[in-house]
């Protein structure tokens, strides 16, 4: 009998669904406090993770759900750079 393989599950920022882990973007908090969007999924830090469209940018955003995932204030500029790397 062949053993299925779990698949990692993770809870977008923005909607609230929970999706595969690889189809999402981790935003990453470094230890040194900066905020950017870890292509790999796997740098050092604290991980939040977002559908990769605008629309749950914007919730996460209206809703303060990135902030709270990574406890810290997010400047524009880190929101326009995610803009950026979601189109």
């Amino acid at each position: 009998m062949p053993s299925t393989k779990k698949i990692p599950m993770r809870q977008c920022t923005g909607c609230r669904q929970m999706k595969d882990k690889r189809t999402m973007l981790r935003v990453l908090k470094t230890p040194e406090g900066e905020i950017l969007p870890d292509l790999t999924g796997k740098q050092n830090g604290r991980g939040a993770y977002l559908c990769r469209n605008t629309e749950c940018l914007n919730m996460a955003r209206k809703h303060g759900g990135l902030e709270k995932s990574l406890k810290t204030q997010i400047p524009d500029e880190v929101y326009e750079k995610l803009t950026k790397e979601l189109e």
